[in-house]
């Protein structure tokens, strides 16, 4: 019996333990700053200035959520020179940001409600799918374009993406064929850049829609990615 009694208290001493350390990851990811971090980084390596850049928040601020990630071991860094550049510390972190994505989408009313108010609004037509992309992009069937900034595109991108960043689509926009169909992407199923991209694009009377999924997605199901530049 007193054997029995040591092996429960082993037991819960471990599971308590373990909720400890899972408690860890749980509570670096409270918080959306850092959430936005971890998004950004699920599209590659970045340095300090330019997550400051991204996210708008300061590079006080960024550093010290960067800090809180890193002690939780969701974040790898590499110097070089002076500056340092951060990573996802592997896939699984990508894994556990779509799972809360998923969780919250199926938990949360409020998430349903936005992601209707904002995406529904912009874009009115079903969200275009990767097997409906490749299908028709190896047909020439659309035109896909990529509205990130280009040091993203640089970083990773769907082959023969044309790069066009949102803020210079509109100046931009006649450097699209007229009658292609034209499927916009960005950083994932909850970035409002292809959204609002599809939107300008229809206000100029072109055909446009979005990919129900961005590029981390992409990549994480397999799709091909090719890297650098525009025209390279």
């Amino acid at each position: 019996m007193a054997g029995d009694s040591a092996e429960v208290v082993d037991r819960t001493e471990v599971r308590q333990s373990l909720n400890t350390q899972f408690a860890r990851v749980a509570k670096a990811v409270a918080h959306p700053g850092r959430l936005q971090l971890l998004d950004r980084l699920a599209e590659g390596e970045h340095r300090v200035d330019a997550l400051v850049d991204a996210t708008g928040m300061g590079r006080s601020t960024t550093s010290a959520h960067l800090q809180v990630l890193r002690r939780a071991r969701l974040v790898d860094t590499r110097r070089e020179g002076t500056q340092i550049h951060y990573r996802l510390a592997g896939p699984e972190v990508s894994d556990l940001l779509t799972a809360l994505r998923q969780v919250a989408a199926a938990q949360l009313a409020e998430v349903d409600q936005i992601t209707r108010d904002y995406f529904d609004e912009r874009d009115g037509l079903e969200p275009m799918g990767r097997d409906e992309l490749l299908d028709r992009a190896g047909r020439d069937e659309v035109l896909v374009v990529d509205v990130r900034p280009e040091a993203e595109y640089r970083a990773g991108h769907i082959p023969d993406a044309v790069s066009i960043p949102l803020e210079e689509l509109t100046e931009r926009i006649d450097e699209l064929p007229g009658q292609a169909e034209i499927v916009a992407y960005c950083r994932g199923s909850y970035c409002v850049l292809s959204a609002d991209a599809v939107a300008v694009l229809r206000e100029h009377g072109r055909q446009a829609r979005r990919l129900a999924d961005g590029l981390p997605e992409w990549e994480r199901d397999g799709g091909p990615v090719a890297v650098g530049a525009p025209g390279q």
